[in-house]
């Protein structure tokens, strides 16, 4: 039985024009897939982009709205505060009342401090005083450390690997 080579290299010659046909539709199906997805995405981040702004946009507002509360509230305390309306009686009651404790508080405080009790201030500074010698006592054994490996770095030899196996060439 004769084989065709002809025909054989025909048959090849139009399944690899069809197959790199096929690869080419699919290459430019997989590029605009890429590029809408890549669109897609860019939407997205900034869509996120724009909601994250109005967030931080939305806390700010908040804050001076907590401010302009706390404002009012003082100002109203101030003017009413002996004589509030019946609706705000407790929340001035429980002002007054919190202001009492922290004068009791700072009368405390007072006396202790008077009493001649350890003063924090002092401490504080000789706290903060052995932290630093301990940064400096630190920083400089780094520096040591940091000087040793140099030197050891300096000392290993441009082809450490060189003499490995020579050793058994000896034996």
């Amino acid at each position: 039985m004769a084989i065709d080579f002809e025909s054989l290299k025909d048959s090849v010659i139009a399944a690899v024009q069809t197959g790199a046909n096929k690869a080419k539709e699919l290459a430019g199906t997989g590029a605009a897939k890429a590029k809408e997805l890549a669109n897609t995405g860019a939407a997205k981040a900034k869509e996120l982009t724009e909601i994250s702004k109005l967030k931080v946009q939305n806390s700010v507002e908040q804050d001076a709205i907590r401010k302009a509360y706390a404002e009012l509230g003082k100002q109203y305390y101030a003017v009413h505060g002996a004589d509030p309306d019946p609706a705000l009686a407790d929340l001035c009651q429980k002002i007054t009342d919190s202001m009492g404790k922290v004068s009791y508080n700072n009368e405390r405080i007072a006396d202790m401090k008077a009493a001649g009790g350890p003063d924090l201030e002092d401490m504080a500074a000789e706290a903060k005083e052995k932290v630093g010698d301990a940064v400096e006592t630190a920083e400089a054994v780094v520096e040591e450390k940091v000087e040793e490996m140099k030197e050891a770095l300096h000392n290993i030899p441009e082809d450490p690997f060189a003499n490995i196996g020579e050793d058994k060439k000896d034996e």
